[in-house]
């Protein structure tokens, strides 16, 4: 962060050494056996389940640095079961020690007692130029049409910004970036004027009557126009050095090269014209092989990323006023470190962010919404639990359109979106599932990543800076990029050779990572896809295994490849050009549709609504009940275990949450009733406890300052119903109007006997008697309910 004037010889801030550390209790504080904050803790508290963010404030001049500051932004939420939890890599009994599930999975935060998940949400594919077709484009401006090619660039740090090329009706290209949620065009040529300092005679016309003859005109004017848009450069960086913000900032982020720059926008625009003419087909950006899943680690990144971003814009604020008003004022590193105390902290706005699902930012993190990005993670059954941590939701954007395209499921989604569980009504097309054996990709291993290029040159491809293409001309050759990044050109004839050699490296795993994706599209006669061949090693992308007939190995492949491959599902089915086979018939459904027993013979709308079904019913949501301090659980006393049921069931060890009960269903004759309107139950088996459930309740009590529990010791027979602390007994029969807890209210300095308020009849499971780090007498206690 630049200031806008030297400032006691301090002309730049940064943050750097960031460093998230493990929940524990403040060292010091007394009547705790261990410093270590557990999430079991948190649950029963109703407390966040957060770790301390600390990283060092360093000034610098020039290049020189001084001592950095140790800062603390506050407590900010940890991922249960990430590097950071204390459960991370424990074994399952070593789980049961700490009042988990013996399978936890994690993936989840624990905000006030409650288990909160980012939601998954489809993105469009990261450092892949697009061919789109989108009418709202026309209203850009004069001449502007309805075509375009668009790239959605991520960096290494998951920033996120795109990049439309747009087609002008007069012949040439613009250039659409942003910045801080501002739309900026420029023509093409004057951008990659400013790259390179190249020439191309017949695009530079337009610029030489404009009076920009070379690549300094053209970066000293772009400079002088975005100098009023940013605020963050100082005041004596010059028109250069603005235009290199601006490129690095907005243009091609996952490039840090100007030449892979260059040569991305050149591609752009041979697509955008090979479009323009009709010689390729608009992709979009609805299907699935152009879209990769947004997880919830990355979105919690870009948040803390962008908070950090705003303390540093505060702290500079407070600078730069105090320096106003005192044109005398030194800045040294006593008042510095006095600034960033002043400065704040960011613990409230990340735990408000992933409490409600809101966020703001200046620069739009690259999403299209900023509600809904968190949901409570329902716990009603084992169906429901697990259903969250694989669903992937289009955007409430597209909720809000009244056009059924983005709801479509095509045939490019077949065995990564389950086409069976999707929910009926609003959502429906929405909100999807992944297949049960599909996954989301990690970040590759570097090392491999750096040895695509020479195993590239190796099998035959001519690097772009190479003299001479093999005696080929560009035209005889498809290009071949790499995560965005043009690396040369394969002859066409020997490009489908390369690739089967690529598949075998790949699934060798010792020179090419497994989870690389090689995206071959062939040159089509009928206008199909731009062709190229397009490797991916990056990660958020949806994968899934198959078989590799050649090699007869597993192989994993993408959303993009798989529209250009040849694979069955049974043997039968294979013909000459057929290449890889599904490893089982039933791998393009996800967990839950696997979950119903013969499918095949159910209308497709019946297979749907019991994926819906599922997750209604009553089960057995855990087995930590008197750990729990949720506001409603429902629990089956009487579950069993299904006579018949799909291979799957016992996959997902589904018994270890066993819900539901074995009936069977009569359809009386001539009566009118339906199986879906009656049943007859068994009296002996409804004495016995058929289908009976319990609902558990909590009740959290907070008190005030000074306040405390205690029993109001002026009322007779108190003590036969509440405890001397003055809560309930556990095991207590709670009615209408009995008394619930007393406590002693310091502000009017009396007891207060409180009543129970509620219709229902309700047995006291549990009392928790919450304490806090601050010493003193516990102010909250935590009663569980249970309705029978």
């Amino acid at each position: 962060m630049n200031y806008f004037q030297p400032i006691a010889s301090f002309d730049s801030v940064l943050v750097q050494d960031v460093r998230l550390h493990q929940p524990i209790v403040p060292k010091g504080t007394i009547g705790t056996k261990s410093l270590r904050i557990l999430p079991t803790e948190c649950r029963q508290r109703g407390a966040t389940y957060k770790g301390r963010l600390v990283g060092h404030i360093v000034c610098s001049v020039g290049d020189k640095p001084y001592k950095p500051l140790e800062k603390e932004f506050g407590e900010i939420p940890i991922m249960v079961k990430s590097d950071r939890c204390h459960l991370a890599k424990l074994s399952p009994k070593e789980l049961i020690t700490k009042s988990e599930h013996e399978d936890e999975w994690g993936g989840y935060f624990i905000i006030k007692g409650h288990e909160r998940l980012i939601r998954m949400l489809l993105m469009t594919r990261r450092n892949y130029p697009i061919a789109v077709n989108r009418p709202t484009w026309k209203n850009r401006g004069k001449y502007f049409s309805d075509l375009g090619v668009i790239v959605r660039c991520v960096a290494e740090d998951e920033t996120s910004t795109n990049n439309v090329l747009h087609y002008i009706t007069d012949g040439s290209a613009k250039l659409m970036f942003s910045f801080k949620r501002n739309l900026y065009f420029a023509p093409i040529i004057m951008i990659l004027k400013s790259l390179l300092d190249v020439c191309v005679i017949d695009m530079l016309h337009t610029l030489h009557e404009e009076g920009f003859h070379t690549q300094a005109d053209v970066k000293a004017h772009i400079g002088e126009k975005f100098r009023v848009k940013l605020f963050d450069m100082p005041e004596w960086a010059s028109d250069l050095e603005i235009c290199d913000h601006i490129i690095k900032q907005c243009l091609a982020i996952h490039l840090e090269s100007n030449v892979d720059k260059f040569n991305l926008f050149v591609f752009m625009t041979q697509k955008l014209f090979t479009l323009a003419v009709n010689e390729c087909c608009v992709e979009g950006m609805d299907s699935v092989m152009c879209q990769e899943i947004l997880l919830g680690g990355h979105l919690y990144l870009q948040a803390v990323k962008e908070k950090l971003h705003s303390w540093l814009t505060i702290l500079r604020a407070l600078i730069l006023k105090k320096a106003n008003n005192n044109p005398e004022y030194k800045l040294t590193v006593a008042e510095l470190e006095l600034m960033t105390k002043r400065s704040g902290s960011i613990e409230n706005s990340m735990e408000n962010f992933l409490a409600t699902g809101n966020i703001y930012s200046q620069s739009g993190l690259g999403l299209m919404q900023d509600k809904g990005l968190t949901i409570v993670v329902e716990n009603i059954n084992r169906m429901r639990y697990m259903s969250h941590f694989r669903a992937v939701h289009r955007g409430a954007f597209f909720q809000e359109m009244r056009t059924t395209e983005v709801r479509q499921l095509l045939p490019d989604a077949w065995g990564f979106i389950c086409p069976v569980h999707t929910p009926d009504g609003a959502p429906c097309g929405l909100l999807n599932h992944l297949s049960k054996t599909c996954h989301i990709t990690g970040a590759s291993d570097a090392k491999l990543v750096s040895n695509i290029p020479a195993v590239l040159i190796a099998l035959g491809m001519s690097p772009l800076n190479a003299n001479v293409i093999r005696s080929h001309t560009v035209g005889e050759c498809y290009v071949v990029m790499l995560d965005g990044r043009v690396l040369g050109h394969v002859v066409k004839g020997e490009a489908p050779d390369l690739v089967k050699k690529l598949r075998f490296l790949k699934i060798q795993g010792k020179k090419l990572p497994h989870t690389l994706e090689l995206a071959f599209i062939p040159q089509s006669s009928k206008g199909g896809q731009f062709p190229g061949l397009f490797l991916f090693t990056g990660p958020a992308r949806m994968m899934r295994p198959v078989v590799n007939l050649a090699a007869q190995a597993v192989e994993l492949i993408g959303t993009l490849e798989q529209v250009h491959m040849d694979i069955c599902i049974v043997p039968e089915e294979a013909y000459e050009q057929t290449t890889h086979q599904e490893i089982s018939s039933t791998s393009f459904l996800s967990n839950l549709a696997c979950l119903i027993p013969l499918p095949d013979c159910n209308q497709s709308p019946r297979n749907m609504y019991q994926c819906q079904m599922g997750k209604q019913t009553m089960g057995t949501p855990c087995h930590t009940w008197n750990l729990q301090s949720e506001t409603k659980l429902y629990r089956l006393q009487t579950p069993a275990s299904p006579f018949f049921r799909p291979a799957h069931y016992d996959k997902v060890n589904l018994d270890d949450f066993a819900m539901g009960t074995n009936a069977i269903v009569a359809v009386i004759s001539y009566t009118g009733y339906d199986m879906e309107d009656a049943m007859i139950i068994n009296k002996a088996s409804f004495e016995r406890g058929f289908a009976h459930g319990s609902v558990y309740k909590s009740e959290i009590i907070d008190l005030k300052l000074n306040s405390y529990f205690a029993i109001d010791p002026k009322v007779c027979n108190l003590e036969s119903r509440l405890d001397l602390d003055g809560l309930p007994h556990v095991g207590a029969i709670l009615n209408q109007g009995d008394p619930f807890y007393s406590f002693y209210n310091a502000d009017e300095a009396k007891f207060v006997v409180t009543k129970w308020k509620g219709k229902e009849t309700v047995y006291v499971d549990s009392v928790k008697l919450c304490g806090s780090v601050v010493a003193g007498v516990p102010k909250r206690a935590i009663i569980q309910l249970r309705v029978t």
